[in-house]
């Protein structure tokens, strides 16, 4: 069975919001027209505490985008984003979430951010996702969403060392840093997963 991963398209990360990914808004026609081709459909959802330690603001002294170690690894600090019950956690209304099966929240635990859908970014714990996909008899997983270079190639690492057949849309995601997504794209691939077109699975 295939299902459709839609990461985090939330208004944070949309023109106008925290942290706005660049044309982040043009993947939404896309995204709405795959959901009809996938057996299941799941989201993701940043939805970080107030003083999370992945926010420049929770550091004095320090700048949004400087990186620092959190819990032994490289952290980008970010602006302060999709913290829980604000409108910039909300999922954006242009997203039709009627096939959405269920959602899985990420970057609640305040001392490690959560680029995956599937575990926090030192690997210490699990939001379930792997279990309930493979419950689901899930073995093609689809990833698209944002940002293509952070949680959209982080959850797409994580689900193929989970074992799962991945690709993600490519023109169903936009990234913070163009080079940075052509380096996720070479290691994904690398691992052996692929890179798709929408147009290529919408029959």
């Amino acid at each position: 069975m295939r299902a459709l991963l839609l990461i985090d398209i939330q208004n944070d990360f949309l023109p106008g919001g925290a942290l706005a990914v660049p044309e982040g808004d043009a993947i939404i026609p896309v995204v709405n027209r795959l959901q009809g081709q996938f057996d299941l459909v799941v989201a993701t959802q940043d939805w970080h505490p107030e003083n999370h330690q992945s926010f420049a603001s929770s550091h004095k002294s320090r700048n949004t985008f400087e990186v620092i170690k959190l819990q032994s690894l490289n952290q980008v600090l970010w602006p302060d984003h999709c913290r829980q019950g604000s409108k910039g956690a909300e999922f954006s209304d242009a997203v039709d979430m009627s096939r959405v099966e269920t959602i899985f929240r990420k970057g609640m635990n305040p001392e490690i951010d959560s680029y995956s859908g599937f575990y926090d970014n030192g690997h210490l714990k699990s939001t379930g996702l792997t279990d309930y996909l493979r419950g689901k008899e899930v073995t093609e997983v689809y990833v698209a969403g944002l940002a293509a270079d952070f949680c959209v190639y982080f959850t797409a690492k994580d689900a193929l060392q989970e074992g799962f057949s991945v690709s993600i849309v490519e023109d169903a995601t936009r990234a913070i840093s163009p080079e940075g997504f052509e380096k996720a794209k070479a290691d994904i691939e690398s691992k052996g997963g692929k890179l798709v077109q929408s147009h290529t699975l919408i029959s």
